[in-house]
């Protein structure tokens, strides 16, 4: 969401089976992605596929949780217990800046996202910047008093509470003219981030363009996103509708699975391979397997 520091930043610019699945990969630029729906067998025998049991916690856990007005982060997660200061850890500044000492993000998130500006400072694009990172509720409901419904979510209903979002700025220009924000647009989804509030999307995620504003899903789900020009609502719907889907990446094969849950059972799953398991906030779970 928009906050009061990032525009006065923006203001100050303008004056001058069983292996967890291993995302975030470097893609190639040439990659393509072909991605296709399959139907799933009604019956899968163990040696045809794999058998998980899933709870209905397992719902609110995970990368692909949806987290907007209508759905708050659960209350079951602990996002602070894993975000650290950067400031304070500063061995994780690396190849980017941080706007000051209340930027917080778990060392798995800074991970994902340093691999990433590797790749673009390779192409001269180095001049990152985090902005915002994991906050708590409390920073979240003073934001929101000061800033009012209009430009920012009630305490518990903001992506940033989540911990798997970060704003991530310039130090050259505002996103939308920075190479670093064109860089991100082009080329995030290739290590599992998306633009989480696109400038033609806001009909459907009730925010504003936020071209600083992304967020962590995974690969190949910010791939399939990216692909067929889907925000998170979309792709979650996209895949109960489906129910499962196959795409490739390069060389890489992944089927995706939506499972309903609304009790602990066993499903079986008609692939075999690596694979994880994120709830989606909703109403059951994804299973990514890749082949």
């Amino acid at each position: 969401m928009k906050k009061w520091v990032f525009c006065l930043f923006v203001l100050l610019l303008m004056g001058f089976g069983l292996t967890k699945l291993k995302t975030g990969m470097t893609l190639p630029d040439e990659l393509k992605l072909r991605t296709e729906s399959i139907e799933v067998p009604e019956a899968t025998s163990h040696a045809d596929g794999l058998t998980i049991k899933v709870t209905k916690d397992m719902i609110e856990q995970g990368d692909l949780l949806l987290v907007n007005k209508d759905h708050p982060v659960p209350d079951s997660l602990k996002p602070e217990l894993e975000a650290v200061s950067l400031v304070r850890n500063s061995e994780l500044i690396d190849g980017f800046s941080v706007l000051d000492n209340t930027v917080l993000l778990s060392p798995r998130l800074v991970d994902k996202f340093r691999t990433m500006i590797k790749d673009a400072a390779k192409e001269g694009v180095v001049q990152f910047m985090i902005s915002s990172g994991y906050r708590n509720k409390e920073k979240q409901e003073e934001l929101y008093r000061t800033m009012g419904a209009k430009l920012a979510l009630p305490a518990g209903y903001s992506e940033h509470n989540l911990g798997l979002s970060m704003d991530i700025g310039s130090s050259q220009a505002e996103m939308n003219r920075a190479p670093e924000g064109k860089w991100l647009k082009d080329h995030s989804w290739k290590y599992g981030f998306i633009l989480r509030y696109p400038e033609d999307k806001t009909a459907v995620t009730g925010i504003q363009y936020e071209p600083w504003h992304f967020r962590y899903v995974g690969l190949p789900h910010s791939a399939i996103m990216w692909e067929k020009n889907l925000v998170l609502e979309q792709y979650l719907d996209f895949l109960r509708q489906q129910k499962s889907v196959r795409t490739t990446i390069g060389k890489e094969k992944y089927q995706v699975f939506y499972f309903p849950v609304t009790e602990n059972h066993t499903i079986d799953v008609p692939a075999q391979g690596q694979y994880e398991i994120s709830g989606n906030n909703q109403d059951g779970v994804i299973v990514t397997v890749r082949e």
